[in-house]
């Protein structure tokens, strides 16, 4: 029942064991074999001494790694005794199938990089009943959604229940008198438990025990519910967690997205009602201990209601509708913004790349008037992914994620995996070739099942098995299916790519698996067009589309194939972390300069596609980025791969791939990943939740009453003069400017802001670049009036610039542009 065995592989080799083609017929689930595997067989593996001795120490071991003190622990009292991380999808396996995509794998890959940690994370999710959906193809290649009846009771899941027996049951208020009930499941991850709210109960009515059916699926009333019920419930049911198993109450709260909102809402009710608090204090005291991700690159992509079914919704839920509604205000004044709520309601906020970050701050910057773009407090920490999980166990047995610094966990700064550099080129070679074949059978067999189930008979599929080819150039292309991704751009010149699939001398093969929404339509037309062109008698051998995309088919790909293909509208791509994947294994990306690729290609761990950013038309855009990809295969990826030397090994080739697991690999973790919200944004996080809560919330009730008054008074606020003295006629190098401002503070004090002096290289339009802030010292006053001054230094040639600006100040501000005002000169 503790899901570290889904990547722990001498634990599944054990399950194997049992019965090697039950474990495959039961698809790798250890509940579903223990169930079906015969009574007699048990009764010999216990009379098997060998068998008995490996049970021993796969029970010690995981005992070890469950009591261990790892990182974590090492870090002392600064760090948060417990943290909540709430996420509408995990994917932590297959056999748990409660995610749709990317965002589902990041939470669950979070969870286990967390549980290698020793990190007390509780994640917090909803349990569907159908998960997403079973992908099939109709026979005219239309995608075809399936939805498997999942009965928890059958699922590596126990129901959480009060020290009695009784299952806890979770309520949350719904508008006319009614209630939602929901019962809690609780998922082992490790060490990090993970909580699932099932409505599928007797306790509700039918309408309400379909809230948790499936995954993304129903009207705006229904994923109203369901966020409602991952928000409100999911507080409620950590309340009871805890108090059940004796668990410190969480200091931290991060919300993966904003379908998990409402969490801040319900804590928000809590506060007001356990302790007196106004909404506005206990905002502050939720505000402190909340963190925000955002995975969505464009506005399209983000949960948005209409304001009156939050009215409708909230009416009777214990909080002031005054203070609810402005929490998702939008530039729509009839809608509520999900994203917005989880921006106002989180004090530390952050995209999942670099470049997502920048993308972030520019599409969220009317939250913040009056700032730079750059200034807007949104910040980044980039996606990993789960090593032990997506990690072909031969690659790790031969040392490709070893390192002469040690444990890449414990070093700061750079990490290289240079144990790959003692593997012979012969022999990471062989490897790879292995892992290719074994891509290839599972392929045959996939092709196999899909044309059969699309209407084929036995003797129209004999093709096959000879299909696909251990010894060409793979490559992957596995992702979600909405229009940015462009599933088909590979397609924009038919001819070009069947002559590279066929080409004699160096062929290429694909291998292309995803799925579309059930409601986007324009996404399954795109599937369609994939599968139309493989369909083809001619090429069909060299390019398949794989439906039923999950992570069991995920493994296969991201350890066989050569070369990751990854091809979004930039900069639309929050992350990407499949390429990430198929780097931990040595495979080549061939991607877009987006997401993490933008930031982390190299010149030597794959190619970058050029992009046509300039071009508005978009027809036209697909035409030039299309042609990049057919230039780039076939001048550069198929002779690099085909040039091999005389023992038949591709040199220059293998020295790419070893570049890649030795610089890359240690990049793409979801262990850095954890340990950077750790440090970054989980450490801080609980140290304002602490300030907030010392002294009965009474830094809440000041900080309150402060911002307040602040916000009051701001629009009085005004740099009324600047001078620079000090630089001469001809200004040099090394000289400094000494500024003075005279600064308007009506009704405030110096001590309630910070003043300060920006400068750096100016444009024509009197714009300000590179820009460096140093604080202006107060120096007098009179009245209201107040003069401030600096020393700014002259560090470059060229047009220099200065500017004076005015921004909150209290020690409780995790970024002076939090509030979001500022008065510039």
């Amino acid at each position: 029942m503790n899901l570290r065995w889904s990547w722990h592989a001498e634990t599944r080799d054990l399950f194997e064991t049992l019965d090697p083609d039950l474990w495959q017929s039961c698809g790798g689930d250890p509940v579903r074999a223990l169930g079906e595997v015969s009574a007699e067989r048990l009764a010999a593996l216990a009379g098997d001494r060998r068998f008995v001795r490996r049970l021993t120490d796969a029970v010690d071991d995981l005992e070890e790694y469950l009591a261990t003190p790892r990182w974590y622990q090492s870090l002392g009292a600064e760090a948060p005794a417990t943290i909540a991380y709430f996420s509408a999808e995990f994917g932590i396996t297959e056999v748990l199938p409660q995610y749709s995509g990317g965002l589902g794998i990041l939470a669950g890959d979070h969870l286990k990089a967390a549980s290698d940690l020793g990190v007390p994370l509780i994640g917090v999710g909803l349990l569907y009943r159908a998960g997403y959906f079973s992908q099939g193809l109709s026979a005219d290649g239309w995608q075809l959604e399936h939805y498997p009846s999942l009965d928890p009771h059958g699922l590596p899941i126990k129901l959480l229940r009060h020290a009695d027996g009784s299952a806890v049951v979770i309520t949350v208020p719904l508008p006319e008198g009614r209630t939602l009930h929901a019962h809690v499941w609780r998922a082992q991850v490790g060490r990090v438990s993970l909580l699932l709210l099932d409505s599928d109960i007797e306790e509700n009515a039918p309408a309400e025990r379909l809230v948790t059916d499936r995954l993304y699926g129903g009207d705006e009333d229904h994923r109203l519910r369901q966020e409602m019920l991952l928000g409100i419930g999911g507080v409620r049911a950590l309340r009871a967690y805890c108090s059940a198993t004796g668990t410190a109450q969480p200091e931290v709260f991060h919300a993966n997205e904003g379908h998990a909102g409402f969490q801040g809402v319900e804590r928000i009710r809590e506060l007001t009602e356990a302790h007196g608090l106004t909404f506005a204090e206990a905002l502050q005291a939720v505000r402190a201990g909340t963190v925000f991700t955002t995975h969505t690159p464009v506005p399209a992509g983000i949960d948005r209601f209409p304001k009156a079914l939050i009215e409708r919704y909230f009416a009777g839920f214990g909080v002031p509708m005054d203070q609810l509604l402005p929490l998702g205000a939008e530039e729509d004044p009839s809608k509520f913004n999900m994203a917005h709520m989880g921006l106002r309601l989180g004090q530390r906020a952050n995209g999942v790349s670099e470049l997502h970050g920048h993308v972030s701050r520019g599409m969220f910057r009317d939250l913040w008037p009056g700032f730079d773009e750059g200034d807007v407090p949104i910040g980044s920490i980039t996606n990993g992914v789960h090593a032990p999980t997506w990690t072909a166990r031969e690659l790790v047995e031969m040392g490709t994620q070893t390192s002469s610094q040690g444990d890449s966990v414990y070093v700061d700064g750079p990490v290289h995996f240079d144990g790959v550099d003692r593997i012979p080129a012969a022999e990471l070679w062989a490897t790879r070739r292995q892992l290719r074949a074994r891509l290839v059978d599972e392929v045959r067999r996939r092709i196999r099942e899909t044309a059969l189930s699309r209407g084929a008979t036995v003797a129209e599929v004999g093709w096959t098995d000879t299909a696909f080819d251990p010894d060409v150039l793979t490559i992957g292309f596995a992702r979600r299916v909405p229009s940015y991704k462009r599933l088909t751009l590979m397609l924009r010149d038919p001819e070009r790519l069947k002559a590279l699939l066929l080409d004699p001398e160096r062929p290429l093969q694909l291998v292309i698996a995803g799925k579309s929404h059930p409601a986007d339509d324009g996404g399954k037309k795109l599937i369609q067009q994939m599968v139309a062109f493989a369909d083809d008698p001619e090429i069909r051998h060299r390019i398949a589309f794989l439906p039923g995309y999950d992570i069991g088919m995920a493994r296969y790909l991201y350890w066989g194939c050569d070369v990751w293909l990854n091809n979004p509208l930039r900069p639309l791509e929050a992350c990407g972390t499949s390429g990430m994947k198929a780097a931990l294994n040595g495979g080549l990306n061939l991607s877009i300069r987006d997401g993490w690729w933008d930031e982390w290609f190299d010149g030597q761990n794959g190619w970058a596609i050029p992009t046509a950013d300039g071009v508005s038309d978009h027809d036209r855009r697909d035409e030039v980025e299309a042609r990049a990809i057919y230039e780039l295969l076939d001048n550069q990826v198929l002779p690099r791969f085909y040039e091999t030397d005389r023992d038949g090994i591709p040199g220059r080739w293998v020295e790419m791939v070893r570049h890649t697991l030795r610089e890359t690999g240690p990049k793409v973790l979801a262990t850095r990943m954890v340990r950077d919200y750790v440090q970054a944004l989980y450490v801080p996080a609980a140290g304002s939740t602490r300030a907030m809560a010392t002294d009965g919330y009474a830094p809440a009730r000041t900080e309150a009453a402060w911002r307040a008054h602040l916000l009051h008074h701001w629009h009085d606020v005004r740099v009324a003069h600047v001078e620079a003295t000090g630089a001469g006629d001809t200004p040099e190098i090394g000289s400094t400017v000494a500024l003075r401002a005279e600064v308007e503070l009506p009704g405030l004090e110096p001590a309630d802001v910070e003043v300060q002096a920006a400068y750096g290289r100016v444009d024509d339009a009197d714009g300000l670049h590179e820009v460096t802030t140093v604080p202006m010292a107060h120096e007098h006053r009179d009245g209201s009036r107040h003069w401030f001054t600096a020393t700014v230094p002259l560090e470059r040639t060229g047009a220099f610039g200065y500017t004076v600006r005015v921004l909150p100040h209290s020690e409780y501000l995790a970024d002076p542009a939090e509030l979001g005002v500022v008065s510039t000169a």
